[in-house]
């Protein structure tokens, strides 16, 4: 049995967990920054990077404790070392290597998105390789081809804003709060879906990609209009993602015969209208439809752990020298999508 340390840092919460290579967790800490960011309605790096530098050891400490070993007992440690806020990286990069160093363990320096990638995995140890995973969190929205660990085909990205940003504005916007995305989809249950009409950018056309930009600026005009209600708009806003996120999923489906289930991670994954379409999308192709808890969606060290301990079975360590990356695409040789503020 191999055992993973697995450190998130990368955004807005503090993670570190105890992962088996067989799946089992062992332990996992988790501590939030919602509170210090509420008043700023979104992320500060510079905030979010001290509250890594304070949090992460004692997190080290908890799940150690709770599972009854000490750093000796731990075969590797992974790390997030990208992308995201380079600072909570940097924190979380920084500590992995510090304590691979002293206890004489290796290094894994993981891809955040590689953690969302491969969580399914952990969730469901029967997922088999090829399989279709759609990625939408609050900086990235993309459909991948994942062939095997480290072995990902970008089909599709954003080209302008994330599903994960758009539902967060929008929250900002309506005047919810943050954390958005569960703000928003706890309002859009009470409104009507059909009762806004909003744009559904790139549904239908050959274009592989996703935009919502323009769905969010028209989210702005709605509420501006002062003729719908919050709940109303936040109901019409959901669905019109929904309805983007199944176009392009379903297209790249069409496209790529032979996958073995339809996979979806991220926090957006969290979203109970998303994985209710997703669902049906995925019977309609005669697919499984696999979604990690929605515990696991979210940043986690888990994940991180999890996909720490793919890598370290097939032999993939890394050097004390590694780099924190601000960007690192899963899928480097993917051709640039259009567009100047595209999420690769």
């Amino acid at each position: 049995m191999t055992i993973i340390l697995g450190l998130e840092s990368s955004c807005d919460e503090t993670a570190a967990a105890l992962v088996t290579d067989d799946g089992r967790i062992l332990a996992h800490k988790l501590a939030t920054q919602e509170a210090q960011h509420r008043p700023y309605g979104g992320v500060v790096p510079e905030i979010a990077a001290r509250a890594h530098a304070e949090a992460l050891m004692p997190l080290v400490d908890g799940a150690l404790h709770e599972a009854g070993l000490t750093l000796n007992d731990v075969d590797a440690i992974a790390a997030t070392a990208g992308p995201g806020l380079i600072g909570g990286v940097m924190v979380g990069l920084v500590t992995g290597k510090a304590l691979a160093h002293a206890a004489g363990k290796p290094l894994i320096a993981v891809n955040h998105l590689e953690g969302h990638a491969l969580s399914p995995r952990l969730a469901d140890q029967s997922l088999q390789f090829p399989y279709m995973l759609l990625l939408v969190s609050g900086g990235h929205c993309q459909i991948l081809r994942v062939d095997g660990v480290g072995q990902y085909r970008r089909l599709a990205t954003t080209i302008d804003d994330a599903a994960g940003e758009a539902f967060d504005k929008t929250a900002k916007l309506l005047g919810l709060g943050y954390p958005g995305g569960p703000l928003v989809e706890q309002a859009a249950l009470a409104g009507n879906a059909k009762a806004v009409p909003l744009p559904r950018p790139l549904v239908g056309t050959a274009d592989p990609h996703f935009s919502f930009a323009g769905l969010k600026s028209a989210v702005m005009r709605a509420y501006q209009s002062g003729q719908y209600s919050v709940e109303d708009i936040a109901a019409s806003f959901t669905q019109a993602v929904v309805d983007c996120l199944i176009d392009r999923t379903k297209r790249a489906l069409e496209g790529n015969p032979g996958v073995t289930a339809l996979v979806v991670a991220g926090g957006v994954a969290a979203n109970g209208a998303v994985r209710d379409a997703l669902t049906q999308l995925a019977a309609s192709h005669d697919l499984p439809f696999v979604a990690p808890p929605l515990w696991l969606c979210t940043d986690n060290g888990a994940m991180i752990a999890w996909a720490g301990a793919e890598r370290f079975r097939l032999g993939m360590t890394d050097p004390m020298d590694v780099a924190a990356r601000p960007r690192w695409p899963l899928d480097p040789t993917a051709e640039k999508a259009r567009g100047a503020g595209v999420k690769a």
